[in-house]
């Protein structure tokens, strides 16, 4: 897939999500060295330490209700994308809200995500 544009390689990313494959996308998509952040919380740096977080939050939630990304856009080395996301985790309740998320990719892989989402 090295040969893809951003668009099909985000809309690729998407659809596994959609498909309750999200750690499959992150597996194939996600840099070695990848430096993940909400807000302006603290950065987590490298894929075993954010393969961690994101299996404990998948892990973490009770009941999902539905994903849909709602707008993509695509620009140099640079994707985004919000996302609608209505689901219940175990220790933070129902959760029903838009999220902006910013990819950053190198060598065909997310190098650095960033999540933007109200409190």
């Amino acid at each position: 897939m090295e040969s893809c544009t951003l668009i099909q390689k985000i809309s690729a990313v998407n659809d596994l999500i959609l498909q309750g494959k999200a750690m499959e996308a992150f597996e194939e998509f996600y840099h070695d060295d990848v430096i993940m952040q909400e807000n302006d919380n603290p950065e987590y740096v490298g894929k075993e330490l954010n393969r961690k977080r994101e299996e404990e939050f998948f892990n973490a939630i009770t009941e999902f209700r539905s994903a849909k990304p709602l707008k993509v856009a695509v620009g140099e080395n640079t994707t985004m994308v919000e996302w609608h996301f209505d689901y219940t985790h175990k220790d933070w309740g129902i959760k029903n809200y838009n999220q902006i998320a910013v990819q950053e990719w190198k060598d065909g892989k997310i190098i650095k995500e960033r999540f933007y989402y109200g409190s």
